[in-house]
């Protein structure tokens, strides 16, 4: 961290520096990826800022871009933040959604389609960035958020359990066998944003739902942590992707960031409708996710782990660190113990150092067990630094 061409992290509980870095990470993407030809945005960048793909128009990416835009909107950034969001919204709308069958297209080249399937995780996402940029002050925001909320519970939802279904055809005839604890994850994460844009009950109450049912019922299947993969009857698949740690949705392993993820879900929706295992859940899948995945010798957390809780992925992934710094975050906020405090200012010290692109702004993709990068793409589809402005605006929140 040498050098002295970027913010200094020296003080991570100073919620104008995490502001800062949080516009910084908007600066490598606007105006770059406004795509003014064909509409919503270019979701792939070198690490310097050169655009390497114009034509992928990803649903996560065009609802994490939403996300980040509207958050800089919150955060009373300048006023492109506002309509960089609003630009968004619209090409959800106009090319996302499908007019005919409802529901919204997994990705798209330009404006063509080129996968149709309708995938519960990137709902979610549809529903955080329409929730969180109504939160923002796009009106128009909600008639998606409330669209896209119906779709889920009238397409997605499995009534005899209780979590979503992951993946249907264009046309809602075909349904994959598949189910996934990754898009309930999101879906509960979109849920609470819902909540807090609206405060309308439908949305708390779906939110405790999938957070009770994945970390207790769904924990408890696998032995205390939450495994990735399920049979329809949501029996834990541990053949499903054997070995595959690197799908971008549907991993092979019980993956530590996940079980941070969920601790900071827990602590969030405890903010709301606190019940004591909440944090005792949110206090234990932490501690297993330290335990499991920190790397005692270079740094970071690995990426994923047997069903024997054998370590099976050294990689670092940006998400990950950024997951844990939230959780760590909402964790010391709720238990004002100073060890969450330390998690947080160690894991956000490993990330400035390894992670963060200081010259031109935005965060590595993914790294190797010795912290080296693979490759000079700062963003494929569906990336856009979401996490860690997500992990940035939690923090805000939980600090004093």
């Amino acid at each position: 961290m040498e050098g002295s061409s970027y913010i200094q992290f020296d003080h991570y509980q100073d919620k104008g520096e995490l502001k800062k870095h949080i516009f910084k990470t908007l600066h490598f993407y606007y105006p770059a990826c406004i795509d003014e030809e064909k509409g919503g945005y270019i979701n792939g960048f070198l690490d310097d800022g050169t655009i390497n793909d114009t034509d992928t128009k990803h649903l996560v990416a065009t609802s994490r871009y939403i996300y980040i835009f509207s958050i800089g909107a919150i955060l009373d950034g300048p006023d492109w933040c506002l309509e960089a969001a609003r630009h968004g919204i619209q090409f959800l709308h106009e090319h996302h959604l499908d007019k005919q069958y409802n529901g919204y297209y997994f990705e798209m080249n330009g404006t063509d389609v080129k996968d149709a399937a309708k995938m519960a995780y990137g709902h979610a996402f549809t529903l955080l960035a329409s929730s969180i940029a109504y939160q923002a002050g796009i009106k128009e925001a909600r008639e998606v958020m409330e669209n896209v909320f119906n779709v889920v519970e009238n397409h997605f939802l499995d009534p005899e359990h209780g979590y979503y279904k992951d993946q249907w055809d264009a046309a809602w005839t075909t349904l994959s066998s598949y189910r996934g604890q990754n898009p309930n994850m999101h879906m509960c994460e979109a849920m609470l944003t819902a909540y807090e844009a609206t405060n309308e009950e439908k949305y708390l109450k779906k939110a405790y739902q999938l957070a009770e049912g994945v970390t207790q019922e769904l924990a408890d299947r696998a032995s205390g942590m939450i495994w990735e993969n399920y049979t329809p009857d949501w029996l834990p698949d541990y053949q499903f992707n054997k070995n595959n740690t690197k799908d971008e949705f549907r991993p092979y392993g019980f993956i530590p960031g996940h079980q941070f993820e969920w601790s900071k879900l827990l602590m969030w929706l405890d903010k709301h409708q606190s019940e004591p295992w909440m944090q005792e859940t949110a206090e234990k899948l932490f501690a297993k996710g330290w335990e499991q995945g920190w790397d005692v010798k270079y740094g970071g957390i690995y990426f994923a782990l047997s069903p024997s809780l054998e370590v099976i992925d050294t990689d670092k992934n940006y998400w990950v660190m950024s997951e844990a710094i939230a959780a760590a975050a909402l964790l010391a906020a709720k238990t004002k113990n100073q060890k969450y405090w330390d998690y947080y200012n160690q894991l956000f010290t490993y990330s400035a150092q390894y992670f963060m692109d200081h010259e031109h702004g935005g965060w590595y993709t993914l790294l190797n067990r010795e912290n080296e990068k693979y490759s000079n793409v700062k963003t494929s589809p569906p990336k856009t630094d979401y996490h860690p402005i997500s992990a940035c605006y939690q923090s805000i929140l939980a600090l004093p």
